[in-house]
């Protein structure tokens, strides 16, 4: 036997305060009453008066008020096996993480609008599978599809700069990294995100998207920045800003966001193109559009539950209630005497 909701017999106390109250108003009532003379001479003259069904009242409503509680509690005893199915599709995320990634033209930088993003989708997801690619100059699957969101946002706050050695962007390796997680015998229910700057310092995402299109895979791009340009800023070990990255002439680097490939990227695949905003309006469109492919069943898992029993105390409850309807609170009078 078991509750599966154990926080509601707090619901006790308030029955408890009103039990003490209700009795309280019967013995205040009964005690007014003694003032007026000898109690059980003003019952035998007044015999339609009775303490004792006003107390058996009181005592079925309180009563009934109490099993309330443990139906609310859900009690629960006995078992049976039950397949537990699920649908929904594959999303693998890949982001940025590139130096350029630092500029400030989204705040507080690039990077961390696109980690806030990609948390606020593994927040909505119900039922889908989600994995994560870092990439910069090369990429690598930073966690595996999973339905286990919690290590999901666990292993996506470990992803900065410094989480790729060779610096730069190579589109063409995320998408490649990305389409190896999937799984190659389908031809559908597969979505790559990625989040990025577009500045791509690779040759053949072009090339690579297509063949992603032909795996059944859709691509949707998240232009992160600005396509005026921002300069990269130089941190410290402490994180303070100490400068401006530069190129070997001295000139301070400017990045800026390429929406032109991930447009055609996008496109290649059947996918669309969203430029990040403050409010994270794109994110619901996204949500439209993958809410709109066809959900496959993902592997069922055979799990116990529990048989809820909570109609025998409800039952009981409202026994107790109703009762306390069909019994007066004042009696007829037997040959002028009243008992107590």
């Amino acid at each position: 036997m078991r509750f599966a909701q154990p926080e509601n017999f707090l619901l006790i106390v308030p029955v408890l305060i009103l039990a003490v109250f209700a009795f309280w108003v019967i013995a205040r009532k009964k005690k007014l009453l003694a003032r007026f003379g000898d109690l059980p001479l003003i019952l035998k003259n007044a015999p339609h008066i009775s303490f004792a069904r006003q107390r058996t009242r009181t005592l079925l409503f309180l009563l009934g008020l109490l099993f309330v509680t443990f139906a609310l509690a859900r009690l629960q005893f006995g078992t049976h096996l039950e397949m537990l199915r699920r649908e929904g599709i594959d999303i693998v995320v890949a982001l940025d993480v590139s130096n350029s990634m630092l500029a400030r033209d989204m705040q507080p930088d690039r990077l961390t609008k696109a980690r806030q993003e990609i948390r606020a989708i593994i927040d909505r997801l119900q039922g889908d599978r989600i994995g994560l690619v870092a990439f910069a100059g090369e990429a690598f699957a930073q966690c595996p599809l999973t339905l286990d969101y919690a290590a999901a946002r666990f292993l996506l706050g470990a992803m900065d700069q410094t989480s790729v050695s060779v610096q730069g962007t190579s589109l063409r390796d995320a998408i490649e990294t990305a389409a190896a997680m999937f799984d190659q015998t389908q031809r559908k229910h597969k979505v790559l995100l990625m989040l990025t700057d577009g500045e791509d310092h690779g040759q053949g995402a072009l090339e690579v998207a297509e063949e992603a299109r032909r795996q059944g895979i859709k691509i949707y791009t998240v232009g992160i920045g600005s396509p005026v340009g921002e300069p990269i800023p130089v941190v410290d070990r402490n994180g303070n800003q100490v400068g401006f990255k530069k190129d070997e002439d001295g000139e301070v680097i400017v990045t800026r966001l390429d929406e032109a490939i991930l447009q055609k990227i996008s496109l290649a695949t059947g996918g669309k193109y969203y430029h990040a905003t403050a409010g994270e309006m794109e994110l619901e469109r996204i949500f439209d559009e993958i809410s709109k492919m066809e959900k496959k069943e993902l592997e069922g898992t055979l799990v116990t539950r529990y048989d809820d029993r909570f109609q025998w105390p409800l039952l009981l409850a409202l026994l107790l209630i109703v009762g306390e309807f069909f019994i007066p609170e004042r009696k007829k009078a037997v040959g002028g005497v009243s008992r107590e």
